[in-house]
């Protein structure tokens, strides 16, 4: 694995050899800048993982160069750090405003610098991998969690979740209410598992409309049925009053004949190592498929564990 490249931006030789020495300790690969200008210049170079940037600086001042690296789209993900002597609210308020991450006062000590640091590039790498429409985990947090607590002998229960008739609802409301449906169905499981959950559950979204939760065998059951309550209570709300009154909506299918389609339902497929021993994530994947598949064959929102001994 490739060092994180950390780009100073100060003008003072006594911070540079300072940081530089903490964090190169620490496995970190520190670059150097001692004016605004130059900064800008090497983060076009370099595209660091992340940027301390002092604030008074002679030159283009630390709140000017923010401004210009927020300003391009290229940088809008790369974390900054905005160090500084001043005790000035309006300091810290303006760089927040600008795109800043985080600050550090001066003088710092060693532990600081570098738990600031280590929490930043650790919340813009979960940033980066969570779905935008959700802001929940993506796939390769699922198969990392999944792929733990597998190693270390987890009582574990995975729900799949997917909605039944959400494309048809897409096609006829549109992508920005298919949107607002995802966010929804996202609202319900979060309040679920924060209700009859456990404080360690996990929450993922795959992609589109599909969900995952893993939590404990014990709550498995609660959670599904917390879901489906809420979730069938609310996605109504998101329908004209025709389509509510008449429990349907109408549109075209793939091969282009007429077709009605229910209001949307959620379907949940469970999946627990009680009885079966699973490997790894790809195992529950495919057990988890199946029973997908067969739970969807049901009319309305429904829950089913996979009770097989394979």
């Amino acid at each position: 694995m490739f060092n994180k490249k950390i780009l100073v931006i100060d003008d003072s030789e006594l911070i540079q050899r300072l940081i530089a020495d903490i964090l190169g300790e620490e496995g970190y690969e520190v670059y150097s800048a001692y004016s605004g200008e130059e900064g800008l210049e090497k983060v076009a170079r370099m595209k660091p993982d992340l940027i301390i940037l002092d604030i008074v600086m002679s030159g283009l001042t630390g709140l000017e160069v923010c401004r210009i690296l927020r300003a391009d789209v290229s940088n809008n993900l790369t974390p900054i750090i905005m160090l500084t002597a001043q005790v000035s609210e309006d300091d810290k308020l303006i760089g927040l405003e600008l795109g800043a991450d985080d600050y550090i006062m001066k003088p710092f000590n060693n532990r600081e610098l570098i738990s600031r640091v280590r929490n930043t590039l650790v919340r813009i790498e979960r940033n980066r991998y969570a779905n935008p429409l959700t802001g929940m985990c993506g796939n390769i947090e699922v198969q990392s969690e999944l792929t733990y607590r597998l190693a270390n002998n987890f009582e574990i229960a995975v729900i799949y979740c997917d909605l039944d008739n959400f494309k048809a609802f897409n096609d006829v409301y549109g992508f920005p209410k298919g949107d607002t449906a995802i966010r929804l169905t996202a609202d319900v499981i979060r309040d679920a598992v924060q209700n009859v959950g456990n404080r360690d559950d996990f929450i993922g979204h795959i992609g589109g409309d599909d969900f995952i939760i893993i939590t404990s065998w014990d709550k498995y059951e609660g959670i599904c049925k917390m879901i489906i309550e809420d979730f069938d209570n609310k996605i109504v709300s998101l329908y004209n009053e025709n389509d509510k009154k008449n429990g349907y909506i109408i549109t075209k299918n793939r091969l282009g004949k007429v077709r009605t389609y229910p209001i949307m339902t959620i379907s949940l497929a469970v999946v627990t190592n009680e009885n079966n021993e699973y490997i790894n994530p790809l195992e529950i994947g495919e057990a988890a498929a199946e029973v997908k598949k067969y739970v969807k064959t049901f009319t309305g929102s429904k829950y089913l564990k996979d009770r097989r001994v394979h």
